[in-house]
């Protein structure tokens, strides 16, 4: 029986030395990779490539492209940062800030795994970070002081990095998208199932996507459950539209009312009803932690407890 070749990874892209690859998606790879020359000489650093089996697909081209475009106008501590962008021989790449560590769906698994809850302060600071990072994203500018009207569009715990040192990182802006007329043409359906709001499933951009995304996400770091589940998408958009979800509490009684009205007003029939900004939210968020005990150093340590200290990478 033949099998496919398996494509090869190259060994130097541009200016940079491909060390090992860190992960596979369906449009792009991404490797550790060292910087060869010039300023950041010697640095680590993340390369993203588009797939070689998609450079010759010029609607794939054009949405990596957009990528590149959209997160190298963006710097702001909690978004990952991207230092560069090229295309040698056919290969598009984009150069990123390397997070060494994990991503927050990892960290969940391995909490269910384990069945341990993360601390309620550390969830409620992880969320109001986000809701930082989609702040700035959300508001960010170009060269003229034009509006970018930025929209994540695919907001989940996997786009959530933590590293070794716990900095907060959101990434992969792969299918972020600019509001223009506020509906991408053709109706067309961005993000993961789960994390989709009723207004995402008729192909709305605006940041109240993210924004119900950002809730979705609030309620798996306090109760390692999804809200809205099911064995087909189908049955998942279902009980989206129809928000049939449990109350945080009633699954962790630990958790205070006023964090299920959190849930609660994210997840509200009307979008007028929600929190309008990712600000508003990440204020609506600020009581109900503890600054001292929410922290990147302690996030960092409880990720060495629930990993160990040889498996931090």
């Amino acid at each position: 029986m033949s099998t496919s070749p398996t494509p090869r990874i190259p060994r130097i892209l541009g200016n940079y030395e491909i060390q090992s690859q860190l992960g596979k998606g369906g449009m792009a790879e991404v490797f550790r990779a060292r910087v060869r020359s010039g300023p950041r000489q010697g640095w680590t650093v993340a390369v993203k490539r588009l797939l070689p089996a998609l450079t010759k697909d010029p609607a794939s081209v054009a949405l990596f492209a957009s990528e590149a475009r959209l997160t190298k106008q963006l710097d702001h501590p909690n978004i990952v940062q991207v230092l560069d962008v090229g295309v040698v021989e056919g290969q598009y790449f984009i150069v990123m800030d390397l997070v060494d560590g994990r991503d927050l769906g990892q960290i969940l698994r391995r909490c269910k795994h384990r069945g341990i809850h993360l601390p309620l302060d550390f969830a409620v600071y992880l969320a109001r970070t986000l809701l930082e990072a989609l702040a700035y994203a959300h508001s960010a500018t170009g060269p003229q002081g034009e509006p970018l009207g930025i929209v994540h569009c695919d907001i989940s715990p996997s786009n959530l990095f933590i590293s070794r040192l716990g900095d907060i990182k959101l990434g992969d802006f792969g299918v972020a998208r600019l509001r223009v007329d506020g509906v991408l043409q053709g109706g067309e359906v961005l993000g993961k199932p789960y994390y989709l709001s009723p207004e995402a499933l008729q192909g709305a951009i605006a940041p109240s996507v993210d924004l119900w995304a950002a809730t979705v996400v609030l309620y798996e770091l306090l109760t390692l459950q999804r809200p809205f589940t099911g064995t087909t998408p189908e049955e998942v958009f279902t009980k989206i539209v129809y928000r049939d979800y449990l109350p945080p509490s009633l699954i962790r009684p630990e958790i205070p009312e006023a964090l299920d009205e959190v849930i609660h007003r994210g997840f509200a029939v009307n979008p007028e009803d929600r929190f309008l900004t990712a600000e508003a939210f990440a204020d609506a968020l600020a009581p109900h932690y503890d600054e001292l005990v929410g922290t990147p150093l302690a996030i960092a340590a409880v990720v060495r407890g629930l990993f160990g200290i040889t498996d931090a990478k």
